[in-house]
């Protein structure tokens, strides 16, 4: 376990105690919006613009007198950027959710990711938050609002309120003649937001992003010795391309010598003796070769046809994001950008994929087109498996993980370790764009690991699959799982009911990523047979179906490395095309089947989405408790 990733780094939660009043404290940890990478600015007034930060993306979370500071992939950075926690918990409000940039100002005022990499070392009073917008106040989800509206409540929050913590203005219209000036003062570009968007958690399109250089994070994967001295030349790098690391270069330059020995000292203890990736031997010649581990980022001027830097410059190491998910960023044409309906060809809509219902292949793929801006952010830079129909869910299905390409550039790649230490290539997607490839493909079904692509090897979330007995009816399964809820309150867990499309129901604890799977799978298996052995003509936990008769298995294999759960929002390849849906513990009174919801309801279901029943529904800052 690394230290920046180390639960000792993160201030401690509570565990038995931890449930209290939502509206006394921090709001939970949910994906930010991420921008698309453009070659031009967009043009109109229906997009408003701001400077491009140079920094680390962080959610501050305030409420009850405490705050707390997150990654963009949910990790709890609060002591390391303590004096914005201190800034935060100022704030005039019961509670906030704030999205905005960790940064520090270089004395021509231009946001420097290098000083900010020091300041976190020895100087952290430097660093100073930029906040561009507002997902949660007073107890209020804001997602839904415009975002016009949404900054105008970030500005009344944050302006004056600390010197620390400053609010990021906008213009509206004239996007390209502010990149001109950002790129002649040596900014780094510019972020384009739809005014009227509202937030999601994924990268939809509302948000894009105009550089005035090329840079990216990549993986260190070796280095190569100094002629001169004990310590490196360069560094050598590497992306994730289908699935496999494939090498991108060297980069010899952006050093000082303290962070070189920095780096040699981290280092030191992933050094290998196979190469990690396929390189030129004239250009690795002599090579220390790593376990792909760290992350660094690079500026360059342009990348070669072989797929290498020119001129690259090293920036800095970026601890916030994980080896598994750096890819290629490739500028799309502004011009072409067209919502996914429009830009992903569905052949055969005339397809019945539900033959009971006569629910065609065109119509799946507009429930999903529908649904993609509140599926996403729980689908999204997860590793999935899908469940595929080409010919419709009443002929051959089949569930599939990896792939080696086949599906095009909008379905990615991530390559994970299998037991025997080769890697392959799972799939995810980010965008509704590959979600509908997916559609287009045959899937009917997505089913996600427990984990994000950012930290494939911790968990963020528990779930425990109810699933009935033959014979058994809904009403068992509902009473159920307020048992399990309330087993699971009085360990110190907050839970969230999913009705699957099933049969069954999923309780869902949500997690910060924080304990690994050995760990997680004990907790579950330990809580399941202790369920099952104080209540044994209800539950059991016992595997042969032949044990289970008459009772509901306690599915915790769920919570392992490797296994999925069907996705929210997902279809499912059964009879009337269900959906499975989340919803509160009070609907869970009254709803008559876990196959309430259908392909069809998309509207409701996007409705249902932003109501006061469902704000909240799947986030809970907390950890495993002991057991």
């Amino acid at each position: 376990m690394s230290a920046e990733n180390s639960p000792s780094n993160g201030p401690k939660r509570r565990r038995a105690d931890r449930i209290t009043d939502r509206g006394s404290r921090p709001p939970a940890f949910r994906p930010p919006q991420l921008a698309s990478l453009v070659d031009t600015v967009p043009a109109g007034n229906r997009w408003l613009h701001e400077m491009k930060y140079d920094g680390y993306r962080i959610l501050l979370a305030v409420g009850g007198g405490e705050a707390r500071a997150y990654t963009r992939s949910g990790l709890d950075w609060s002591d390391k950027f303590s004096g914005l926690i201190e800034a935060a918990e100022d704030l005039g409000v019961r509670t906030a959710l704030i999205d905005g940039e960790a940064v520090v100002l270089d004395p021509e005022g231009r946001s420097n990711f290098q000083a900010l990499q020091g300041a976190l070392k020895s100087a952290p009073e430097s660093i100073e938050f930029y906040a561009f917008d507002l997902l949660e106040l007073d107890g209020e989800d804001l997602t839904p609002l415009p975002l016009v509206e949404r900054k105008k409540r970030l500005a009344k929050v944050v302006t004056g309120a600390n010197k620390r913590l400053r609010y990021s203005d906008h213009i509206v219209g004239n996007g390209e003649k502010l990149l001109a000036g950002f790129c002649e003062a040596g900014l780094e570009g510019v972020i384009s937001k739809q005014a009227e968007g509202r937030y999601v958690g994924s990268r939809n399109g509302g948000w894009l992003k105009t550089k005035c250089t090329k840079r990216q994070e990549f993986v260190i994967v070796g280095w190569t010795p100094s002629e001169t001295s004990r310590l490196f030349r360069s560094l050598i790098l590497a992306v994730n391309d289908e699935g496999e690391l494939r090498y991108a270069g060297k980069v010899g330059t952006g050093f000082g010598i303290e962070e070189i020995q920095r780096l040699m000292a981290i280092m030191k203890p992933l050094e290998q003796s196979a190469p990690s990736v396929k390189a030129p031997r004239a250009e690795v010649r002599g090579a220390r070769w790593l376990k792909p581990r760290l992350v660094a980022e690079v500026a360059f001027t342009e990348m070669t046809k072989e797929g290498t830097l020119r001129h690259p410059s090293y920036l800095g190491q970026r601890e916030d994001k994980k080896p598994e998910a750096v890819v290629i960023e490739t500028e799309a044409r502004t011009s072409s950008l067209r919502p996914a309906s429009a830009s992903i060809k569905i052949s055969n809509r005339d397809r019945v994929i539900f033959p009971e219902s006569q629910i065609t292949k065109g119509e799946l793929a507009d429930y999903y087109a529908a649904v993609a801006p509140i599926m996403l952010p729980w689908l999204g830079s997860r590793p999935m498996s899908l469940v595929r129909c080409p010919q419709g869910r009443a002929k051959k299905c089949f569930f599939q993980k990896h792939d080696a390409g086949s599906f095009g550039e909008a379905v990615r790649q991530v390559g994970i370790a299998e037991k025997d230490g080769h890697e392959e290539p799972y799939l995810y997607v980010d965008t509704p764009e590959g979600l509908l490839t997916c559609v287009q493909m045959g899937t009917i079904e997505f089913h996600g690991w427990g984990a994000r692509i950012e930290d494939v090897e911790k968990a963020d979330r528990l779930v425990f699959d109810l699933d009935p007995d033959e014979g058994l009816d809904f009403e068992n399964v509902r009473s159920a799982a307020f048992q399990f809820r309330d087993i699971l309150k009085s360990i110190g867990l907050e839970t969230f009911p999913m009705i699957t499309g099933g049969k069954g129901v999923h309780v869902i604890a949500p997690l910060v990523p924080e304990a690994e799977w050995p760990e997680v799978k004990d907790f579950a298996h330990r809580l399941a047979q202790a369920v099952a052995q104080a209540d044994p003509a209800h539950f059991t936990a016992a595997l042969p179906k032949s044990q289970r008769k008459g009772r509901i298995f306690v599915d915790y294999l769920r919570n392992q490395r490797g296994a999925t759960a069907v996705m929210p929002y997902s279809a499912r390849a059964r009879e009337g095309a269900p959906v499975a849906a989340p919803i509160s513990w009070k609907e869970m009174k009254t709803i008559d089947a876990p196959s309430h919801f259908r392909v069809g309801d998309e509207k409701e279901l996007i409705k249902r989405a932003a109501s006061k029943a469902l704000s909240g529904w799947g986030r809970a800052d907390q950890v495993l408790p002991d057991l």
